[in-house]
């Protein structure tokens, strides 16, 4: 008889490493390093309203005495029905815990640590110590950072009237010559058949503009852009000074007829043309159909050709010298502009995320054809510093190694502390836009680059980082502002016993005085939970250091009884943050404070289409409350830098499988805090 089984099927499983490289194989369910010991454990998470398996209800394991005091306190006198059967047991328990109760919490002064650091390599680092995989062309290292001359032009022999390409540095250096700028669309149609006599129409245009305007030579890229990697490399990036260098720019259109506004458009749109027309010194434009050839200044250009004023309008005000930006804001409103153009691969409109499906793709990274990260090669020449073009690299990849040339700008580190309205899945440190309106001039990072790996994440060292704690409320050692009478009435209810033993000894000998002993020591036995409380009410003054998770919005009062114990008077207390997060609402008092209606916004989208991605954050050393929206909870908190009279601090989850860090939030929160936070080597956001 023969016997069918059913296949077995097994969890899927992943392996990390620790410190030490010891594997460790577990499921696909969310992990966190513990930073106690170092190793790689199962997340769990106190919420709110708990659902599914890693999460539980919202515990503390704050000092009971306090906790128990507080309810005897708010249920007393116990006149209601059986409770004061119930009251007195709790009293009971009360009294044993206050004398046997385990205090022996300490502020270290410190948050617990992030325990496990970057331990791959990089695909291309900052420094020529550090070993990089990334493959460097033959003769890259060698071009100079400005050549300012171009490799080839195109002049023209007097003597046998012909336009012949010329390679001679002393011939090139000594002659004047014009830079054309065109749209590919307007020149000829890519795939058709008739592409090479499409081309060579438009050459024989381009050379009777040049000779219309008296001059023998030109830069066309058609022409003088080599067909060999190492050249075609070589020529774009010095692509910048072939338009510096050149005494006029000319603008070739397409036919009037089709619309002169559409051939604007269409050159417009394109990414080289933005650079070429602001780094030429005079400009000119003509329309393949007409015989005129007109000069046109920036602001002429702008109204022309470019559509997003709020952005171009700037740049064309700095480049005329109108309103000069500031360096940095000069780049990013370039880097805005030149990534809403089309590239020879990709059609214009908003920049796509950073693609790293093509590291190493031979079919999307062809060798000759478009350069996946044309964007950034354009934004190249407008820096001090350039990178070496590769097609075996995408936009993200060439952005940080141009960041990393031009340290001074340190584009890249300033977006790490930025909150975009949605973070990619890869990535996660790139960022267009800030939630918070900042601008990427306004970020003081205090984080550097290190390098980025071949899948994209971003290697950053010199980080303040910090553990959250997620499974319940730890027991926080605090101080409370120092008071004769509390401690004088704080010491009263350790007294009680010793009162009651000392009583019954002394009531055989004397039996007045030993009730009076009896009677002391259960006064103060039954005032203790009274003056425990009253002991602790004032304000405090110094905590040991937590970041605490819960998810869903939790209140104030939940927050204080669980990390203290209870409220009575000023103890103790719990402030919501006034600019911190998307949530904050500021006072609008003569005081600056959080207003208590985040909690309220906190609850709504907690119900709404963001349920289940609401958290709150507690830090115990400013005794402040974050509401955020996170797709998983964060369990490192990085300070990476400054804004706005506030530290950045991004909130991060953990992907143990790959050795990274991936951002899922960002809080403005106090500066100071940093320095409570201890300083780690390196780290990969990926």
């Amino acid at each position: 008889m023969r016997l069918w089984q059913l296949p077995v099927t097994q969890d899927e499983t992943i392996t990390c490493y620790d410190d030490l490289g010891h594997p460790k194989n577990h499921g696909l369910e969310q992990r966190y390093v513990s930073p106690t010991t170092g190793i790689c454990r199962k997340l769990v998470v106190q919420a709110v309203t708990p659902s599914g398996t890693s999460e539980i209800a919202v515990s503390s394991h704050t000092n009971q005495a306090s906790k128990i005091a507080m309810w005897l306190l708010a249920n007393f006198p116990p006149i209601r029905g059986w409770i004061i059967f119930r009251w007195v047991m709790i009293w009971l328990w009360f009294t044993l815990k206050l004398f046997w109760s385990d205090n022996e919490t300490y502020n270290s002064g410190h948050y617990k640590p992030y325990a496990r650091s970057f331990r791959g390599q990089l695909w291309a680092a900052r420094s020529p110590m550090e070993h990089s995989s990334r493959i460097i062309d033959e003769g890259e290292m060698d071009i100079p950072t400005h050549t300012l001359y171009p490799r080839l032009l195109i002049i023209r022999d007097p003597v046998r009237n012909e336009w012949v390409p010329c390679a001679d540095r002393d011939t090139i250096i000594h002659t004047k010559f014009i830079a054309i700028s065109f749209s590919t669309a307007d020149a000829y149609t890519q795939g058709a058949d008739d592409e090479a006599l499409q081309k060579a129409q438009f050459i024989e245009e381009v050379r009777a503009a040049v000779l219309g305007q008296k001059y023998d030579a030109y830069w066309l890229d058609l022409e003088c852009v080599g067909k060999m990697p190492s050249e075609k490399n070589r020529d774009l990036y010095c692509m910048a000074d072939v338009y510096r260098a050149a005494d006029v720019t000319l603008i070739m259109l397409g036919k009037s007829t089709a619309g002169e506004n559409e051939c604007w458009r269409s050159w417009g749109q394109r990414v080289w043309t933005m650079p070429e027309a602001l780094l030429g010194p005079h400009l000119r434009y003509k329309f393949r159909d007409r015989e005129a050839v007109t000069p046109l200044s920036l602001f002429e250009l702008a109204n022309l050709a470019y559509t997003r004023y709020d952005v171009e309008q700037a740049i064309i005000n700095a480049y005329s010298g109108k309103d000069p930006l500031e360096r940095l804001e000069r780049l990013t409103l370039l880097k805005s502009a030149i990534w809403q153009r089309a590239t020879a691969a990709l059609a214009p409109g908003v920049a796509p995320p950073p693609k790293l499906d093509m590291i190493g793709d031979s079919e999307k990274s062809i060798i000759g054809g478009p350069y996946p990260a044309a964007r950034v090669y354009a934004l190249m020449g407008f820096f001090e510093h350039r990178i070496q073009p590769n097609y075996l690299e995408d936009d993200l990849h060439a952005l940080v190694r141009l960041s990393m040339a031009n340290d001074n700008d340190r584009i890249v580190e300033r977006m790490v502390s930025m909150l975009p309205l949605t973070t990619t899945n890869t990535a996660c440190w790139y960022s267009d836009d800030d939630i918070y309106g900042a601008n990427l001039w306004d970020i003081i990072p205090e984080i550097q680059v290190a390098g980025v790996t071949e899948n994209g994440a971003l290697v950053v060292d010199g980080c303040r980082m910090a553990s959250i704690r997620w499974k319940d409320f730890p027991e926080v050692a605090f101080e409370p502002t120092d008071s004769f009478r509390r401690n004088v009435i704080g010491f009263f209810p350790y007294l009680s016993l010793p009162a009651l033993i000392i009583g019954l000894s002394v009531l055989t000998i004397s039996r007045v005085g030993g009730i009076a002993l009896i009677v002391i020591g259960f006064v103060f036995l039954v005032m203790s939970p009274w003056m425990l409380v009253f002991s602790k009410s004032g304000r405090i003054i110094s905590t040991q250091p937590w970041l605490i998770g819960v998810k869903g919005a939790i209140s104030i009062k939940e927050v204080e009884k669980h990390l203290y114990g209870g409220a009575k008077a000023h103890f103790p207390r719990m402030y919501f943050t006034p600019s911190g997060s998307k949530f904050s609402r500021p006072e609008k008092g003569s005081e600056r404070g959080g207003s208590a209606v985040q909690y309220d916004d906190a609850k709504q989208a907690d119900s709404g289409p963001d349920a289940g991605h609401i958290y709150t954050l507690i830090d115990t050393c400013s005794s402040t409350m974050y509401y955020f929206r996170a797709e998983r909870p964060p369990t490192v908190c990085i300070f990476t830098g400054r804004e706005g009279g506030l530290g950045r601090f991004v909130l991060c989850s953990e992907r143990c499988g790959i050795n990274e860090l991936h951002k899922e939030s960002v809080l403005r929160m106090p500066t100071e805090i940093s320095q409570r936070m201890l300083l780690y080597g390196w780290v990969a956001l990926g």
